[in-house]
């Protein structure tokens, strides 16, 4: 074993270790006791940030917030999302705050590395519309009239500054000098699949101008759509993710589908590397791995919330436990709603 041979792996191996944990600045969502990111200082006491997303930092303080914001709203949606499946997002209170289950080259991996591109592209673009920017502000790309006739105005949500700030605070770990493993493509492409669910479902709102309330005159704006839908999107790509392996074109580097009979996967698909584990037991090696002991489950699914995939085959326990909700809801002029409190028993099932 030569000395140069040792060396390349172990510049192959940085490189792995560089991509799989290029989620680390999510982080941010973590650090409450940091208060509003607004000088330069501050940038250089972030954890989870790379020494490029540091100059990122100082160079766009007055973004910070809204890239801490993204962050939170990356985990707060995986949690939505992945609530009712066997791994469901939970976090850690070091990095990654995933746990290791992110350093893999999984299906989950690439749902984070989607939403979590796709929060920051979000939270800045919202932030350039609500004026919080100076760098920044409304789309006064879209102006004039329509084909369809009605007059642009208003607010358009500055989307192309949102993407480009997130390609390149997110991207900028895999697009490092030599970063072409296949993580770094894997994840270099869930980044932009992600940023894709909110370019390809801009909406167009519109409000009406007149007597009375007719539409004789009627502006609009471009919009993103609610943070929401994005989820839903990047999930149904998470659902129908393709696994692909790494190869070699002429001189470029690609990953294409690893059973060559699937059809190629498309900008707006997921992709990944290597099969999930079944998230069924907890790992004390693994972090992140904390199966699915004491989860709660329905009884009466078949599907991957039901208890016999959820508990993995091991069994549930039924508890009775009192609910307190809100009932008998009356609107009160004006203008409140005041509602009573209802105590009611149900069964609760949790795995064993």
């Amino acid at each position: 074993m030569t000395e140069e041979y040792v060396l390349r792996c172990v510049l192959m191996l940085c490189c792995a270790l560089l991509s799989a944990n290029a989620s680390n600045w999510l982080y941010l969502a973590k650090l409450s006791s940091v208060g509003s990111i607004r000088d330069e200082e501050t940038c250089e006491r972030l954890r989870g940030l790379i020494q490029r997303q540091v100059q990122i930092c100082k160079r766009s303080v007055e973004v910070m917030d809204a890239v801490r914001r993204g962050a939170q709203l990356a985990i707060d949606e995986c949690q939505f999302q992945f609530r009712n499946r066997r791994w469901n997002c939970s976090t850690l209170e070091n990095m990654p705050v995933f746990g290791k289950v992110v350093t893999q080259g999984t299906r989950e991996a690439a749902f984070v590395y989607a939403i979590s591109a796709a929060s920051v592209a979000f939270a800045v673009t919202r932030a350039c519309s609500s004026g919080e920017l100076e760098k920044c502000g409304c789309d006064h790309n879209v102006h004039g009239v329509s084909p369809e006739g009605f007059q642009w105005s208003g607010c358009s949500d500055n989307i192309a500054y949102g993407v480009a700030f997130s390609q390149s605070f997110v991207d900028v770990r895999e697009r490092s000098k030599g970063q072409s493993s296949s993580r770094a493509l894997m994840n270099l492409h869930n980044n932009e699949a992600g940023r894709k669910a909110i370019l390809s479902h801009m909406r167009v709102e519109c409000k009406c101008h007149g007597v009375s309330g007719s539409c004789e005159v009627k502006t609009c704006w471009k919009a993103m759509p609610p943070f929401r839908k994005v989820g839903n999107v990047i999930k149904e790509k998470f659902d129908g993710a393709t696994e692909v392996e790494q190869r070699k074109v002429g001189t470029t580097k690609v990953l294409a589908p690893r059973n060559s009979q699937f059809k190629p996967h498309t900008d707006e698909d997921l992709v990944y590397l290597e099969p999930s584990p079944d998230f069924c037991d907890y790992d004390p090696r693994t972090p992140g791995m904390l199966g699915t002991v004491g989860r709660q489950c329905n009884r009466t699914s078949k599907a991957i919330d039901g208890c016999e995939l959820m508990c993995c085959g091991r069994g549930f326990q039924t508890q009775e436990v009192e609910v307190v909700d809100r009932c008998s809801c009356k609107f009160h002029w004006c203008c409140y709603v005041k509602c009573k409190q209802c105590r009611k028993m149900v069964e609760m099932h949790t795995c064993r």
